[in-house]
């Protein structure tokens, strides 16, 4: 009775609503701006929420408004409640239309450049009322958009580093890494070729804090060998290739992109063994959330499309 009278009949949707639009605006005035509602009427609501809870839910600044420790718990309870009444918005409407949604995809490279576009545009063609949107970023950030349910599912390898508890794995596959020569590179008319006979040669490779650039130095270090100084160094997979492409350059590409890109890239993969254990590859998701039906969909065409890798990959281990 007490949690009824003190805030089940006072703690409103709306309530919480206001005050995550003044949190994200980060002032009660642009929050109203936001609305469409007065100031006052803001303010009132704010009050009311800290008289009704007896603590102090955001701090007053001359910029402007913060959330307190209070504010924050409020808040990521208030995010939870209005992304579970999302949820069974959209399962009320596949229920009665399943060709009808949308659906928040996050991934990073090089998923995000072969596997995630075939997928998508698979269930585009088949389902068009289906509504995509897929937001490009590093695992880290999309981990926590996943946290902040600002994404379903995220597609990418799987760190430790960011991957915990709260999180579930949806297994895909641990795929290969291939070197790869132009079609006009001397390289790609040999047949014996060891990775010490290319140590010298011209590379193209990511970024030094990228995750690709560490499983390639493993591989090199594996074979006893350093790591060569790339010529060029680019994070862009579409750079990568198109410099290979030249004849000019040699890179380390994963298994997913050569099979998803094999029809529209004029490059070879060159017969050198690589020692290379990859993070697993999956679809991220976050437990104990109602999962958006759409997303049923997208994880079995992910299957469908992650089986030939699986296949090709093991062929060549």
């Amino acid at each position: 009775m007490q949690w009824t009278d003190r805030i089940g009949r006072r703690l409103k949707l709306r309530d919480l609503h206001i005050l995550l639009a003044v949190a994200q605006a980060g002032s009660m005035s642009r929050a109203a701006d936001r609305l469409a509602i007065s100031h006052p009427v803001v303010s009132k609501t704010i009050a009311d929420l800290e008289h009704a809870l007896g603590v102090r839910l955001l701090d007053r600044t001359s910029q402007g408004v913060e959330p307190t420790s209070y504010g924050r718990a409020l808040l990521g309870c208030g995010t939870a409640v209005f992304d579970e009444l999302r949820r069974g918005v959209q399962e009320i409407a596949f229920l009665s239309d399943p060709t009808v949604g949308e659906l928040r995809i996050g991934s990073a490279s090089p998923q995000v450049d072969a596997l995630v576009p075939a997928v998508v545009a698979r269930l585009a063609s088949r389902y068009p009322k289906i509504k995509f949107h897929v937001t490009e970023s590093d695992a880290a950030s999309l981990c926590g958009m996943l946290r902040e349910r600002k994404l379903d599912i995220v597609v990418g390898r799987v760190l430790s580093s960011v991957f915990g508890d709260d999180l579930t794995l949806d297994f895909l596959f641990h795929e290969s890494m291939h070197v790869v020569a132009g079609l006009t590179s001397p390289w790609s008319r040999r047949r014996k070729i060891s990775l010490a006979d290319l140590c010298d040669q011209r590379w193209i490779m990511p970024e030094s804090d990228n995750i690709a650039m560490a499983l390639i130095s493993d591989a090199f270090r594996s074979a006893g060998l350093a790591p060569p100084v790339p010529q060029i160094v680019s994070n862009s997979l579409t750079m990568r290739v198109r410099m290979v492409e030249t004849g000019q350059f040699l890179a380390i590409l994963p298994e997913s992109s050569l099979w998803f890109g094999a029809k529209r890239m004029q490059i070879r993969i060159l017969p050198v063994r690589l020692q290379v254990k990859t993070p697993p590859t999956g679809a991220i998701s976050l437990k104990n959330r109602t999962p958006n039906p759409i997303a049923g969909l997208f994880t079995d065409e992910l299957r469908a499309f992650a089986t030939p890798v699986v296949k090709r990959g093991f062929a060549r281990a």
